[in-house]
């Protein structure tokens, strides 16, 4: 037995759209389909509710009621007779037929007629029109609220626009954005959809990226910075150069992902379907030996109808549905169901430092003017003249003192010397900013780490500021811990994740001291790749299931040997994308005790659904072959199970709401250092 997708939408699936299962769509069908159905089924149920009202207004059984009756129960029982031949027709006995020689035999069995003597005909196709129309409305009521479970993922299709504004020779041309090259130059502006991924090389704007990072706040970006396709330019002017257009973009790579997990299945749904097959001719076998017990046809008919097992397929399908579209909608990837289902088992995470834990990026953690130097004119000095560098330091401070609303004078005579410093002329004064050693070979004398109480093995960086041969001061920065990484970690904990350990190949006081301020318990320092990946294998050989996580870049080996891997930041990196199992689109750690959650939760929803699952059809057998149901009430109630199944997996869709956009200076986790907030607001 096959099971249709929940989110097949390419040709074939659009072909092929009637569940081999049950004829039911269960999704995977274009609106107009949907629509035509609708309209269709409308009609013939018309048909058959003038035939009862002409039993009622006028004499019961009449040559005309009988009439109308058969053509809404034609109209309504052709495509369920149409999906059972063609399944006949590939070789196939499944669900279909089940429910076709349902219909077939209320329309033939004149005998279970609704009103009365002399209304046998009518009746036969009045309940074969009714049954058929609850089945065919169940399939349009299940395509329409799972198109609801799947809108997140399918509004990326939508999400990169058609036309693009393309610069050559000083002119704009509008032009469609399949035609767009890797080195064309868009111009972008204010709501614009981004048409291509590409880099910012005029201009400056927010952009509004959530649809690739699952980020509610708009990014302010500028000259040099990337931007994706299907994102929004909220404000400003840009012109943009294409690095990667059409499938190509980080919006195409992952609506295609999303697409390609949606077809993956569970190990437990492909041992549905290898049993399945033998579904159908043991539900024949039991109508047989009622008919052959009660030679009542009306049992048999509803044991036809009753044993339909949609509630049942639909159980898992729908529920890993609505959990990948809650992931998308947060910027979690995941490229098979299967590392969905394996997140809910898993015991022990195992982080890398840089790029993960931290942000991979220096910030200033201390400013130390000496003498009577303000730190406000410490920070002047040394931004002034690094403004023009694009060295990480340089940058580091250069954004302190913009964010501090220092005003940065006017460099001239700028000169850098590649990983030694800088020298400049701010007004009169010359400025030197650097290590010490190019300070010492600049002239400048004294006993420079004479006021330095910081330890660079530590993971400290130093920079120091002279002015006109004298030093002034030192500027001390690291890679900051992320600030809601503390908090993230604590609700894994409290998730019942037994082992959580930082792997780093960095120095060992570097490490403890990322692990103190985040609380990691277990840090292992200065590991090689092949060392990660080893302990990755310990760890599992202790009986842990591992969760490795990394910036998917040098982790690719570690990524690998975990049970499930996941990449941070992965929006814009192929390589993020390509070597783990989950990839977060953002670097946001919140997601990872989320992640968890939401596979737990995805778990119970499969269990309670396959639960309801069985127990309809043994109940709904049980009760068809002693005469408790009828036809009509047992297609009600198949409609009902099914629906039951649906609205229960779609309360999936909804989780992760309550993660409010990351604003990283409302967090507590990770103060700035005092001397710097303090000394600047007195200065």
């Amino acid at each position: 037995m096959q099971v249709t997708s929940l989110l097949s939408i390419d040709d074939d699936a659009k072909k092929n759209a009637d569940c081999a299962d049950c004829g039911h769509d269960h999704g995977g069908l274009d609106h107009s389909h949907t629509h035509t159905k609708l309209s269709t089924t409308l009609i013939g149920l018309i048909f058959v509710l003038n035939s009862f009202a002409v039993d009622w207004l006028f004499l019961r059984g009449t040559t005309v009621a009988a009439f109308s009756a058969m053509i809404g129960a034609i109209i309504l029982g052709t495509p369920i007779m149409i999906v059972a031949f063609k399944d006949l027709r590939k070789g196939l006995l499944s669900i279909n037929e089940l429910v076709a020689l349902g219909v077939l035999a209320c329309a033939v069995s004149g005998n279970y007629g609704m009103r009365g003597e002399g209304s046998s005909l009518a009746g036969g196709f009045q309940t074969a029109g009714i049954v058929a129309f609850f089945m065919l409305l169940g399939e349009i009521i299940e395509t329409r609220t799972a198109a609801g479970a799947r809108a997140s993922i399918q509004s990326l299709i939508k999400l990169t626009p058609t036309k693009a504004r393309r610069l050559a020779d000083g002119r704009e041309t509008e032009v469609p954005a399949a035609e767009l090259k890797v080195g064309d130059v868009l111009r972008i502006r204010p709501g614009d959809n981004i048409a291509a991924d590409g880099l910012i090389v005029s201009g400056q704007g927010s952009i509004n990226q959530a649809n690739i990072t699952g980020e509610s706040l708009p990014v302010d970006k500028s000259v040099g910075e990337q931007v994706f396709a299907g994102t929004i330019n909220m404000n400003g002017l840009l012109e943009v150069k294409v690095t990667k257009a059409g499938q190509d973009t980080t919006l195409g790579r992952v609506r295609d992902l999303i697409l390609a997990a949606e077809k993956t299945k569970l190990p437990f749904m492909r041992i549905i379907d290898q049993y399945m097959r033998y579904y159908t001719p043991l539900v024949l076998i039991i109508a047989a030996l009622v008919w052959a017990f009660t030679k009542d046809l009306d049992r048999v008919i509803t044991i036809l109808i009753v044993a339909c097992p949609c509630a049942f397929i639909l159980a898992t399908p729908t529920a890993m549905v609505a959990a990948l579209s809650a992931a998308a909608r947060l910027g979690i990837l995941v490229k098979n169901i299967a590392d969905l289902e394996a997140a809910a088992r898993i015991t022990a995470f195992v982080f890398d430092k840089t790029g993960t834990l931290t942000t991979g990026k220096l910030a200033v953690s201390r400013l130390n003017p000496i003498g009577d130097i303000l730190p406000a004119e410490l920070l002047r000095c040394a931004a002034s003249a690094e403004q023009f560098s694009t060295h990480p330091t340089a940058r580091a401070v250069t954004a302190l003192a913009i964010e501090a609303g220092i005003p940065l004078t006017d460099a001239k005579d700028f000169r850098e010397s590649a990983g030694k410093g800088v020298s400049a002329r701010i007004g009169t004064q010359q400025i030197l900013v650097g290590r010490p050693a190019f300070l010492k070979d600049s002239g400048v004398a004294g006993d420079l780490f004479a006021s330095v109480d910081l330890d660079e093995t530590a993971g400290f960086s130093l920079l120091f500021i002279a002015r006109d041969g004298i030093c002034i001061g030192w500027i001390g920065l690291q890679d900051q811990t992320r600030p809601e990484a503390a908090g993230a970690l604590k609700e894994l904990r409290e998730a019942g994740i037994q082992r959580i350990t930082m792997v780093s190949g960095d120095r060992k006081p570097v490490a403890e001291r990322v692990a103190r301020e985040i609380g990691v318990p277990e840090v292992v320092a200065e590991c090689l790749p092949q060392d990660k990946v080893e302990f990755v294998r310990q760890t599992k050989a202790k009986g842990h299931r591992v969760a490795v996580i990394g910036d998917g870049v040098n982790d690719a080996p570690a990524l690998a040997a975990g049970d499930i891997s996941i990449a941070m930041g992965a929006a814009g990196s192929e390589v993020a994308i390509n070597s783990a199992t989950i990839a977060l689109m953002n670097s946001d750690l919140r997601r990872l005790p989320f992640l968890i959650k939401l596979s737990r939760m995805a778990r119970s929803v499969i269990n309670q659904n396959l639960l309801f699952g069985v127990l309809f059809i043994i109940v709904g057998l049980g009760a068809a072959s002693f005469g408790y149901l009828n036809p009509i009430v047992a297609a009600i109630l198949h409609n009902v199970g099914s629906l039951f199944v649906v609205f229960n997996s779609a309360r999936l869709v909804r989780q992760g709401e309550e993660l409010e956009p990351f604003i990283q200076t409302a967090s507590p986790t990770v103060p700035p250092p005092p001397s710097v907030h303090l000394e600047l607001q007195t200065a």
